[in-house]
């Protein structure tokens, strides 16, 4: 497989672009996509919608429609030479399966432009970090309660579209130093169990040495996080990381204290900065961060403040 060389920014959008909408994942629920769909046109952009938008497998209810037709969705939105952004419409299940369905050749030679989603959507942030060389945006799937009427969510999103000049400097109120402490790198990650279900595949990377890692999950219980650290870290895979930087943990049990006495267990060995709680992910009013971005992370001031905007 051919590694993209360099990483490079698409341009920001104006209005008047065209942005396409895809569902590489779980189906959506058609009163959210509408509602979706319509804050986006108000933003002054055209939508296309994937042919398959709508779908749902007939034997797999948890994915939206069958692999191939997905993953052709996904493949022509890229393709379109007059699409800047593709959006996800939600996360759930499914990103992976349809990883070898793609011509990541053919992706390649198109156009930069914007990817923008989370939790499963991570391993299409790491399949284009690795083999399209793209900076994307860890954000809303917008067909979910995360986007749809969260107009913090939404602003965020749109400022970091529109105008990324002003979102250099990442914080948020929550945020909480672990371990303090500066570092810089570039920024990936996302979903802790995407990264952990990567591993040892194609389209994924084989450490995250150098980088400020994003992660964050959705439902699971400490001790399964516990899990999938001690995967990441025994691998070695975390080996030389720059910096970790934690989102939500939302519906996690035990609950928050439980979650943050694990990642010091786990991530203070490191010896690296650690910020808990930064506010993306499974959240009300989510941060939309960049992927494939120089960053530094200061871990005593609680900011991830970017070499550049993220958009050209």
């Amino acid at each position: 497989m051919t590694r993209a060389a360099r990483t490079t920014r698409p341009p920001r959008l104006r209005p008047g672009d065209r942005v396409s909408v895809v569902a590489p994942c779980s189906p959506v629920t058609p009163d959210r996509i509408d509602a979706a769909l319509e804050t986006v046109r108000g933003w002054g952009l055209e939508v296309v919608c994937g042919p398959h938008l709508r779908d749902r497998h007939p034997t797999l209810p948890y994915l939206a429609g069958r692999d191939a037709d997905r993953a052709a969705d996904f493949q022509a939105a890229w393709a379109d030479p007059d699409t800047a952004a593709v959006l996800c419409a939600r996360g759930g299940d499914g990103a992976h399966r349809m990883l070898d369905l793609l011509d990541f050749d053919a992706l390649r030679r198109g156009p930069a432009k914007v990817l923008v989603g989370f939790s499963d959507v991570t391993a299409l942030h790491e399949a284009f970090a690795l083999e399209v060389g793209v900076t994307t945006l860890h954000g809303p799937v917008i067909a979910t309660q995360f986007f749809v009427d969260d107009q913090v969510a939404q602003e965020e999103l749109r400022a970091t579209l529109f105008e990324p000049e002003s979102r250099l400097k990442l914080t948020s109120p929550t945020a909480d130093t672990l371990v303090g402490g500066t570092a810089h790198g570039v920024v990936m990650g996302g979903n802790l169990s995407l990264l952990c279900d990567g591993l040892g595949a194609p389209y994924s990377r084989s450490s995250a040495a150098g980088c400020i890692l994003l992660l964050e999950d959705l439902r699971e219980h400490v001790s399964r996080i516990d899990r999938m650290l001690t995967q990441l870290l025994r691998t070695g895979w975390m080996r030389g990381v720059a910096g970790v930087v934690l989102g939500s943990w939302a519906e996690c049990e035990p609950g928050p204290e439980a979650i943050r006495e694990l990642m010091l267990d786990r991530l203070t060995p490191l010896g690296v900065p650690v910020v808990g709680e930064f506010g993306f992910g499974h959240l009300p009013g989510q941060l939309t961060v960049p992927l494939g971005a120089s960053a530094t992370l200061d871990g005593d001031a609680r900011t991830l403040t970017l070499d550049e905007p993220a958009l050209a």
